[in-house]
């Protein structure tokens, strides 16, 4: 088994405990399992409607690796919920893969494990170059300064989709630009006996985007400029009150979206029962589940005021996919083709394409996939009114403290508990509480 450096675990174990639903172990048939020039283990991140739409997508792409280098990728694809504790399990025991998928807003935490391989200058020549990558994708790699722990690998931003004939039976022209706009469209779309808007109130990840979404509409932060946590300041508090007030004071996202965990929403939003959805890039997970995108409009996540997308106000933080190798692999040259494999036009092409997703490598943005009305949209979004989430050490606590403070909140309002501003800075308090110290 590879070993990693002990000075791993103090920044991982928080996380570790604080793990919703953490899988025990890595694999134990990480790539540093067998030692073989002739095979790697990838995990990959489920991107689709379910875990094997991911294997139907990648599998083809692997054997063709296999067949261009002789080297064996042994797949497996983890559900979003897992895959965190995972990698920071795998980070501490040494049992992972060679290759694997992290969220990008996860870089920074994971970098200070010291596990990942960094991609200086002569890591990124031995893949095409770092200037092949888009400015504002490498922007989400790690903390500024430091040579990054991945690579991009999927750009995404969050959108609002919109049920066509839902609107139309309601009487609604089109989306709504503000909150306001969204409530008040709601009571229409109740009123023909339809759910308004979808949300997962029991994932922690999503629940951790909108929030910070939120915050930057209200003008906060969830740190100092030091770094600091700073979860329970006034305007944080208003920001995720405003949020979870969407199901417990406006009623437009059901309570049994409380308990909804991942992809339920979509699904939903998919078989018609909800009218809107906030998502990432959701096209191939609504075609997956039948949905014809003439059946559905996109357009950018409302703000508080004014027009959302003009470079001014946030409405998605900056998503996406990135690519990282274990430094510690006995297969470095072959993890390094297979990340340059992966980043290579070709497969930059082939992969967004499946996933509706944006390629963050910039010759790959030139094929018409990604000129399409939904990656118009989605491509504007990074451009002009996305922002990424704190490139911090602490990220993946914060994800996993503030983000489950808000799935608590959730269950409060769906059980018809009161959701005032005391109760959301209790919340927040706990989870700052839960912080690592500096």
């Amino acid at each position: 088994m590879r070993s990693i450096r002990a000075a791993a675990i103090g920044a991982v174990t928080l996380s570790l405990a604080l793990g919703a639903s953490a899988c025990g172990g890595g694999s134990p048939t990480g790539g540093g399992s067998d030692d073989s020039p002739e095979s790697l283990t990838y995990w990959a991140s489920n991107q689709g409607a379910g875990v094997e739409v991911d294997k139907k997508v990648l599998q083809p792409e692997l054997d063709k690796f296999e067949k261009q280098t002789g080297i064996k990728v042994k797949l497996e694809v983890v559900p979003w919920p897992d895959l965190l504790n995972r990698i920071l399990t795998a980070a501490t025991s040494g049992q992972g893969p060679d290759v694997l998928n992290i969220g990008n807003t996860w870089s920074a935490s994971l970098q200070a494990t010291g596990a990942l391989l960094p991609w200086d200058a002569a890591n990124f020549a031995k893949i095409g170059g770092k200037d092949r990558f888009v400015a504002a994708a490498l922007g989400s790699t790690g903390v500024p300064g430091k040579d990054p722990a991945a690579v991009p690998l999927y750009s995404l931003a969050y959108a609002l989709y919109y049920n066509k004939q839902i609107f139309a039976d309601a009487g609604i022209a089109g989306p709504p630009a503000t909150w306001d706009e969204l409530v008040a469209d709601g009571k229409k779309i109740q009123a023909k006996g339809k759910q308004v808007l979808g949300a997962e109130g029991a994932n922690v990840s999503e629940n951790i985007h909108h929030v910070f979404v939120f915050a930057k509409q209200h003008g906060a932060d969830f740190f100092t400029a030091e770094g600091k946590p700073d979860f329970a300041n006034p305007v944080a508090v208003a920001a995720v009150e405003q949020y979870v007030d969407l199901m417990a004071k406006d009623k437009v996202i059901p309570p049994g979206n409380a308990e909804y965990a991942q992809n339920q929403s979509v699904s939903d939003f998919a078989k018609g029962r909800t009218a809107m959805l906030l998502w990432q890039t959701a096209s191939a997970n609504l075609k997956s589940q039948g949905m014809n995108e003439d059946a559905y409009g996109v357009a950018p996540v409302p703000v508080r005021s004014g027009t959302p997308g003009g470079g001014t106000q946030v409405d998605s933080m900056v998503a996406g996919i990135n690519l990282a190798v274990f430094k510690d692999t006995h297969n470095l040259d072959g993890a390094t083709q297979f990340v340059k494999f992966m980043t290579g036009d070709e497969e930059q092409k082939i992969l967004n394409k499946a996933y509706s997703s944006i390629p963050p490598v910039k010759s790959a943005q030139s094929d018409p996939a990604f000129t399409t009305r939904d990656n118009a949209v989605l491509k504007n979004t990074l451009v002009t009114s996305a922002a990424p989430l704190p490139q911090v050490a602490a990220e993946s606590q914060f994800e996993t403290t503030v983000g489950t403070a808000v799935k608590e909140l959730f269950a409060d309002a769906a059980a018809g508990r009161a959701v005032t501003a005391d109760a959301v800075k209790a919340k927040l308090l706990k989870a700052q509480q839960q912080m690592p110290a500096k």
